[in-house]
């Protein structure tokens, strides 16, 4: 599994960098009359480009950071458990979105897997809600595996209402190191000590 992994994490890594370097020749060509507010507000213009530079290349890392770590995962589950898959199901409440994908369904337990979640829009709940009724309708356990906990007060308060929903309807809610063991324990895969190797041997 440690090759399988490796290889996923070297083409994240490629594909990151490819596009951070497209963004990076198309920056040059931005107009960069925006910089006076900058200036305006104590940011010479140097420190301002690379400010937006920076902020573009941390989008891209966010993102592939996030896919890499949620395909990592449920490659660990298919390894274990080959029969399972990615499904949708019907948003019973009628409204949007219609459907509502399950990451990896395995033997009747359906994962959401995330790295993180720092949202703190209040929607969420309610979509979350929504979604967890959606899975239970269809005869599932709802399992969300969070990797990496929000910082932000809000963003946390907002994954403790979420372990309530999950926890309240008969599902299970793994965040931080539960997360980690949880896959460990589903798997047999000690998927944290497969990416600290490779960040290690990455330096």
């Amino acid at each position: 599994m440690f090759q399988i992994i490796k290889s996923m994490a070297s083409r994240y890594a490629e594909e990151l960098k490819r596009r951070v370097e497209r963004r990076t020749v198309e920056m040059e060509q931005d107009d960069t009359s925006h910089y006076l507010l900058y200036r305006v507000l104590g940011v010479m213009e140097e420190e301002g480009r690379l400010i937006d530079l920076y902020q573009n290349k941390g989008r891209f890392l966010y993102k592939y950071a996030g896919s890499f770590l949620e395909e990592a995962a449920v490659a660990c589950i298919k390894h274990r458990f080959p029969q399972a898959t990615r499904v949708k199901i019907p948003n019973p409440s009628g409204g949007r979105p219609k459907t509502f994908e399950i990451d990896c369904l395995v033997d009747g337990l359906a994962h959401e897997i995330k790295w993180r979640d720092a949202t703190t829009d209040g929607d969420h709940i309610t979509k979350e809600h929504t979604r967890v009724r959606a899975i239970r309708e269809s005869g599932y356990v709802p399992v969300r595996v969070m990797f990496y906990y929000p910082q932000r007060l809000q963003a946390m308060r907002i994954q403790e209402t979420l372990e309530t929903l999950y926890q309240g309807i008969g599902g299970s809610y793994y965040c931080g190191d539960r997360a980690w063991a949880y896959i460990k324990d589903l798997t047999n895969i000690d998927l944290l000590k497969i990416l600290e190797e490779i960040a290690n041997v990455r330096g």
